[in-house]
């Protein structure tokens, strides 16, 4: 039997070589995500080896729980550490039985797509995403769009943590060789952009830049490469297209070569970021309004789900409320969106964070951000007049923040999140006024979105991937009123002495 991780092990020790480590808050809502450490780094690691073999170990033993077959795709990023720790969950997965599908160097999508082309029930991608070098997390699923919610992670960490594991003989491990032509090739077919489009492409040195350049050249676009050498020590800014410092790095280059747009992706390239030709750094919720009306017109039934980040654009628009076009408002978390997605048989789903999701007949359902940028410059082909900034001053205007990330525990997030919740909902029930107007509606699907009489909004929700709180302001009336909104929320959190510094503020 496969031992029981340990919480007392440490580096450099006969236990760190012996005995699985998994830190619990590693479990998220919706994925995995841990510090595994990198040479040079002092802060201690959440897991080792032996824990990932316990975490692929645990996944096949909850796949036999499930009753789903035991056959698994997996691929990683292009972290140092990616390959050794894939081969590792490979080992546990085969411990428990598992035929394991190895597609190599791979974005998400790419795993995605393969759970459909090799027709394999379930996927296991070794992936940080975004996350600073020395973190590592894998992306699980077993029922094809989707991937794993709370339910199943709950699940699968308590089987980890206790040591619950089922072993079983018929483990094999099978390499698929080239599946990454096979995943391009189909990302191209049929598909051609017609417009003369010269576009910056910006992979921040993460595993989209093996992909993202080619593809968009095969479809007829003029590409600009920007940070497209793969390099896991991310030497310019992390691959984060809702990070400004790369917003900002896509911009500059945007405007010293006059392109067409720019479009940025994030570490495991199922996100895009988007530049339009005067420099301007769109928000991806403005640009999934911009694809609602693009889409909408295409397909004049389609109905949308976004998540309580966003806009509240997608029930203001004009465009979209002349068209009877309905969006859902619905929890953020890429697990999240893609089964309400799939629930509501909607078009497509749009996250502020980038993750775009589309249906049949854009896409299979799951998040794919070359699928996004495709679907950027598929609009653009279709309005043949007007320029990317000409579609971006088409929409009303409104004044939001970036993601502000305000530091807290993993161990405390939820509670203070709740706290906040307790707050609001008491304020609006004493009829008191936020930042000088009434609050008019209350969202609580995730977090808590407060609105006030004006359209002026706040959130504030625990993030399910680091320890930090997420903070979102939007204001259709003036940037004071942003700035007011902001301030007013602030101080809420700051009755809270957990809180401490954001990453960013507006």
């Amino acid at each position: 039997m496969f031992p029981k991780p340990r919480p007392d092990v440490v580096p450099n020790s006969l236990a760190f070589e012996t005995s699985p480590l998994v830190k619990p808050t590693g479990f998220r809502e919706y994925d995995a995500r841990w510090w595994f450490g990198h040479p040079g780094s002092t802060k201690p690691p959440e897991l080792n080896l032996m824990g990932v073999q316990a975490l692929g170990l645990g996944l096949g033993t909850l796949l036999h729980e499930l009753g789903k077959p035991l056959e698994v795709v997996t691929g990683h990023d292009f972290r140092g550490y990616s390959m050794g720790i894939k081969i590792a969950l490979a080992q546990g997965l085969m411990a428990a039985g598992c035929t394991v599908h190895d597609i190599g160097l791979a974005l998400s999508p790419m795993a995605y797509f393969a759970q459909f082309a090799l027709d394999v029930p379930a996927v296991a991608m070794v992936t940080a995403s975004h996350n600073d070098n020395g973190w590592t997390g894998v992306k699980m699923g077993c029922d094809r769009p989707v991937t794993f919610g709370p339910e199943e992670m709950g699940r699968l960490r308590d089987i980890v943590l206790s040591g619950a594991f089922r072993t079983a003989p018929g483990g094999q491990y099978r390499f698929v060789e080239n599946f990454a032509d096979r995943y391009l090739d189909d990302l191209a077919e049929g598909r051609r952009i017609k417009r003369p489009l010269k576009a910056v492409v910006a992979c921040g040195n993460g595993t989209a830049g093996a992909f993202a350049p080619a593809l968009l050249e095969r479809i007829g676009v003029e590409v600009i490469p920007l940070d497209c050498d793969l390099d896991h020590t991310f030497p310019n800014y992390n691959p984060n297209p809702e990070d400004m410092e790369m917003l900002h790095a896509l911009s500059a280059k945007v405007k010293e070569t006059g392109a067409d747009v720019g479009l940025g992706f994030d570490g495991d390239g199922d996100r895009c970021g988007v530049v339009d030709d005067e420099g301007n750094e769109i928000f991806a919720d403005k640009i999934g309004v911009m694809l609602a009306r693009d889409l909408s017109s295409v397909h004049p039934q389609a109905n949308f789900v976004v998540d309580v980040k966003s806009t509240g654009l997608f029930h203001a628009d004009p465009v979209l409320k002349e068209r009877g076009i309905a969006t859902d408002y619905w929890k953020t978390g890429h697990s999240y969106i893609k089964r309400r997605v799939r629930d509501l048989n909607a078009l497509a789903g749009f996250e502020k964070s980038g993750h775009f999701f589309f249906n049949a007949p854009v896409g299979r359902g799951y998040d794919d951000g070359l699928v996004t940028a495709i679907a950027v410059l598929e609009m653009m082909d279709r309005n043949p007049a007007s320029t990317m900034a000409d579609l971006y001053r088409a929409l009303p205007k409104t004044w939001g923040s970036p993601t502000m990330s305000p530091h807290c525990a993993d161990e405390v997030k939820y509670d203070v999140v709740d706290r906040v919740v307790k707050r609001f909902t008491a304020l609006k029930d004493a009829g008191e006024r936020l930042a000088g107007h009434e609050i008019v509606d209350l969202v609580t699907v995730n977090g808590i979105r407060v609105t006030t009489g004006d359209g002026t909004w706040g959130l504030v929700r625990a993030s399910s991937n680091k320890p930090e709180l997420v903070v979102v302001v939007e204001s259709p009336v003036s940037e004071a009123r942003l700035h007011e909104m902001f301030r007013a929320v602030d101080g809420v959190l700051r009755e809270n002495p957990e809180v401490g510094a954001y990453n960013q503020t507006i």
